[in-house]
C-alpha cells in the first residue's frame, strides 16, 4: 500500500488583485516594489486556479520588479515544481529561504518538495523548524509531513511520534488521524487503528487509503460485516485505485 498522501502544502494566504502595475501621478516614478507585490498576488491567484502558465508569467514579473521579494520566490518555486521543473523549483526555494530564513510556510513547502525528491533528512529538518516556529498557524501540517517523511525511511516509531505531535496541536487533524490509523494497523494494534479511523471518519471524507485500512482492520478484528462494508465502499468509490487492486488480489484476507 502506498503512503497516505502528504499533508497539503500551505499556499501563501494572499488575496487576489485586479491590477499588476501602480499608476504614478505625472512626474512620479513607478513604485516597483508595490507593483511586484501586486503581480505576486495575481500569480498566486492564478496558481490556485491551476492556470500555471499565467501564474508563472506574473511571478516572473514580480521577481524582475523586486528580486528580494521572498514570497514571490517561494510561490514561483511551487509553480515550477508543479510543472516538473525541479531544478528551478529548488533554486527558488533556496533563494526564498536565503531572503527570509524564518518563513515557516516556505520551510514546509520546500520540505514537501524535498521529501518527494527523496531528500528525507533535509526535508525532515525543515518540517521540524516550521512546526516549532511560534507564529506558524498550522504546525500540525508540518508535524504530519515530518511523519510522512519518517515513514519513507522507514522509521515507524519516529513517524508515530510526529503524528502524535500533530494531534497534540489539533486533535481532529484528518491527515494525522489517517496516518495513525495506518501505523497502528501496521503494528497490529487493531483496536487503536479502528479508533483512529472512527475519529477520522467523524469529520472527513474517506480516501482509498482509509477505506483499505478500515477493511483490513475489521478483517483482523473478525468483524466480517464491517469489513465488507469498507470493501464495497472502496470498490465503488475508488475502483481504479491501487488499494482496490490490492484488496481484490488478496481476496479479502487481512
Amino acid at each position: 500500500m502506498k503512503p497516505i498522501a502528504i499533508a497539503g502544502m500551505a499556499l501563501l494566504a494572499l488575496a487576489g488583485c485586479t491590477t499588476t502595475e501602480t499608476n504614478p501621478l505625472p512626474g512620479m516614478e513607478p513604485n516597483l516594489k508595490e507593483a511586484a507585490r501586486l503581480n505576486m498576488h495575481l500569480g498566486v491567484d492564478y496558481m490556485r486556479k491551476g492556470e500555471l502558465e499565467i501564474a508563472l508569467e506574473k511571478l516572473k514579473r514580480a521577481i524582475e520588479q523586486d528580486p528580494d521579494l521572498a514570497p514571490a520566490h517561494s510561490s514561483i518555486a511551487f509553480v515550477y515544481a508543479r510543472k516538473g521543473d525541479n531544478e528551478r523549483a529548488e533554486a527558488h526555494y533556496r533563494e526564498a529561504l536565503d531572503l527570509n530564513s524564518e518563513d515557516p510556510s516556505t520551510m514546509n513547502n520546500f520540505g514537501v518538495f524535498l521529501c518527494g525528491m527523496g531528500e528525507l533528512k533535509e526535508a525532515e529538518k525543515l518540517f521540524l523548524e516550521a512546526a516549532r516556529t511560534s507564529d506558524y498557524p498550522t504546525p500540525e501540517a508540518a508535524w504530519t509531513n515530518a511523519g510522512v517523511c519518517a515513514r519513507k525511511k522507514p522509521d515507524l516509531d519516529k513517524a508515530e511520534t510526529y503524528f502524535r505531535e500533530a494531534l497534540a496541536v489539533n486533535p481532529q487533524f484528518p491527515d494525522a488521524l489517517a496516518q495513525m490509523a495506518w501505523i497502528t494497523y501496521q503494528k497490529k494494534d487493531y483496536l487503536r487503528a479502528r479508533a483512529f479511523l472512527q475519529r477520522y471518519e467523524s469529520g472527513s471524507k474517506p480516501t482509498a487509503e482509509t477505506l483499505w485500512v478500515g477493511a483490513r482492520t475489521e478483517r483482523a478484528l473478525g468483524d466480517r460485516v464491517a469489513a465488507l462494508s469498507y470493501e464495497r465502499r472502496l470498490k465503488t468509490q475508488f475502483p481504479e485505485s491501487p488499494e482496490t487492486y490490492d484488496l481484490m488480489r488478496q481476496s479479502g484476507r487481512p
